[in-house]
């Protein structure tokens, strides 16, 4: 991707061929990136699902009155 900044880390050999493997890709760099790209993502999608969970629970509390005491 042009434009984007670029690092360079040395990861375990064994490690990058088994993602090469699960992934279906041949290429080391192409491989961790996917895996790396995937678990961003998954990450959006946990978040987009609490807040989605929480909504409700928060419109709640907007709704009712505060305590008295």
């Amino acid at each position: 991707m042009p434009g984007r900044a670029k690092i360079s880390i040395s990861l375990d050999a064994e490690l990058v061929v088994e993602v090469m493997v699960l992934a279906g890709i041949g290429s080391p760099q192409d491989a961790v990136e996917a895996v790396v790209r995937d678990y961003i993502e998954r990450g959006h999608r946990t978040e987009a699902r609490v807040q989605l969970q929480d909504e409700p629970r928060r419109e709640a509390d907007l709704g009712q009155p505060p305590p008295q005491g």
